[in-house]
């Protein structure tokens, strides 16, 4: 179910204690969002008379003809009282972001917010991977959105890891294509949650393991290792590549 945003309105007395105390007195909105934000509007603007951020606790009460909001947040409090209501409701919300396809589910909209792709209806979502976009692309197993990631080379996605693994896309690409530059072991295609990397294949007794950045293979190293291009230039894949001019690549982990 959709969350809720309470508002109420009406003819109130608002007064703030805290860092400063001060009093008004108006026609206002008040608005009581799902984190507990307390927000009171009045007709001026966009900015709130007063205002508390996600506060420790919110209490409401009412009589039939007024209300009475109560925010605490440590020492600061914020509290209206309404002498006269003329709106109490309870009303759907949910987080806003760019519309990126329709969920296969039950239609809704899916929509891109805070690094994730949400249904606006069921409200499944689903991570995305650093640097990753969503394409016009449908995966044509279970409907969803695919999603553009580099890894390497760039790779075409179902935006469901469980339907289409990245990992399973860099390991048939990338798995031992390269050699460990500390033992030449074969450096192995692994993955840990959100992430996939390169870890010699003589482990434990080679700890040697590389992340793999956003971006694409353009070059080969002095050093044996891929040159990436990512967002940040180019670099060798090892950050501690002492080979000039092929530095500030991905970094060498131990113990991954």
């Amino acid at each position: 179910m959709p969350e809720r945003l309470r508002v109420f309105a009406g003819d109130c007395r608002v007064t703030e204690r805290g860092d400063r105390s001060r009093t008004h007195r108006g026609r206002v909105v008040v608005l009581i969002k799902p984190d507990d934000t307390t927000l009171v509007h009045d007709a001026d603007g966009y900015q709130p008379v007063a205002w508390l951020t996600r506060p420790d606790s919110v209490v409401v009460e009412g009589d039939g003809d007024g209300f009475s909001v109560t925010a605490r947040d440590g020492a600061r409090r914020l509290r209206v009282v309404a002498e006269e209501a003329t709106a109490s409701r309870a009303l759907p919300i949910t987080e806003a972001g760019l519309p990126v396809g329709t969920c296969p589910a039950d239609g809704g909209v899916l929509v891109r917010s805070r690094g994730d792709v949400v249904c606006l209806d069921c409200e499944e979502r689903w991570g995305l991977p650093a640097g990753a976009s969503v394409t016009d692309g449908v995966c044509d197993d279970c409907g969803l959105p695919k999603i553009r990631i580099e890894r390497g080379e760039p790779f075409h996605l179902c935006l469901d890891p469980a339907c289409d693994p990245m990992e399973a896309a860099v390991s048939d690409r990338f798995d031992r294509v390269w050699d460990c530059p500390d033992c030449e072991g074969d450096l192995a295609v692994q993955s840990a949650p959100g992430r996939v990397y390169l870890a010699c294949e003589n482990r434990p007794e080679c700890e040697t393991s590389f992340s793999i950045p956003s971006g694409v293979v353009v070059d080969e190293c002095d050093c044996g290792l891929p040159i990436f291009e990512t967002a940040a230039g180019r670099g060798c894949l090892d950050g501690s590549c002492e080979h000039e001019g092929h530095a500030a690549g991905g970094k060498k982990q131990r113990g991954n």
